[in-house]
């Protein structure tokens, strides 16, 4: 007979997903053409963009406008340029990349900093140094990002880190209500013991200076996730090869496969007889460049 506490804890994910979907009413979809410009910066920044079929980029594309438009990103003390936008949106389609109709509906900000921070937001303290966080009490609904961490992010893809996927990892993980290791909306309930199991495990290895999984990693349960799920997108190889059965776990979650990406950075800049990124069969110069070569 299922207990009181696990027919609450059903009944309050049902809830949350019915709630969800009364607020995704009100979720603008893009109508606009994709921007040149944005695919420019896709190409030359974000490797899993590149590592996407021809069709599969069509929908990366797609949800980058569907964030912009649906989620603010104000500059605190700073600009914000197409690139940070551009990025920050990546970041945030690339966890949930295999979930077409998902919808932040958690975030309505980012708000972007020069640099990291302190836990009151000061950028010029000497206390903990923070890169990202997602707010909550009166900064429910934002979230919180370095400028300097987001660009180093897309910048090295071999250090397993990537401090915007990060948060919006936690973002993912909170939708059900509870930022604790366990996105309850994207994993099914036989999976929620054993990954349970694997965590403590990986936690404990990392503590035991057993691991390649960064020390934060064993801050407690959905820093490890968030951890672990930058090194699932940034080195999937290295991880399927190190870490199989949390590899495995992960691509349940995810429903992503990335070790099958081709995820190594190519030629990180377009030239003005390169072929255009659209799949034109033009030059770049004739084509999406023409702007920067008339």
């Amino acid at each position: 007979m299922s207990s009181p506490l696990y027919i609450f804890g059903i009944l309050f994910v049902f809830l949350v997903v019915l709630w969800n979907r009364l607020k995704s009413k009100g979720w603008k979809e893009p109508k606009s053409v994709f921007p040149p410009g944005w695919r420019i910066i896709l190409v030359e920044k974000v490797v899993f963009y590149n590592s996407l079929t021809a069709n599969e980029k069509e929908l990366f594309e797609f949800k980058i406008q569907e964030f912009l438009i649906n989620v603010r990103i104000t500059g605190i003390r700073t600009g914000v340029s197409e690139e940070d936008m551009v990025l920050i949106a990546s970041s945030a389609v690339i966890p949930i990349f295999s979930f077409p109709e998902w919808k932040y509906l958690n975030l309505n900000e980012v708000l972007l900093y020069p640099k990291s921070f302190d836990l009151n937001f000061n950028t010029k303290s000497n206390k903990i140094h923070v890169l990202g966080v997602v707010g909550d009490g009166f900064l429910e609904g934002k979230m919180a990002l370095s400028k300097k961490a987001l660009h180093l992010g897309f910048e090295n893809e071999s250090d397993k880190r990537n401090t915007a996927i990060h948060e919006f990892v936690h973002l993912i993980d909170k939708l059900d209500g509870n930022v604790d290791g366990l996105p309850a909306l994207l994993m099914e309930k036989q999976y929620v013991l054993p990954w349970l199991d694997l965590i403590n495990t990986k936690i404990n290895d990392i503590r035991s200076n057993k691991s390649d999984i960064r020390d934060y990693g064993a801050t407690n349960q959905q820093e490890f996730f968030a951890v672990a799920s930058e090194y699932f997108f940034e080195r999937p190889k290295l991880l399927s090869q190190k870490h199989p059965e949390l590899y495995s776990n992960l691509e349940q979650i995810f429903r992503h496969d990335t070790k099958g990406r081709n995820f190594k950075r190519t030629n990180s800049r377009i030239g003005r007889n390169d072929k255009c990124p659209c799949g034109s069969g033009l030059k770049f110069k004739h084509c999406c460049g023409k702007v920067h070569y008339s």
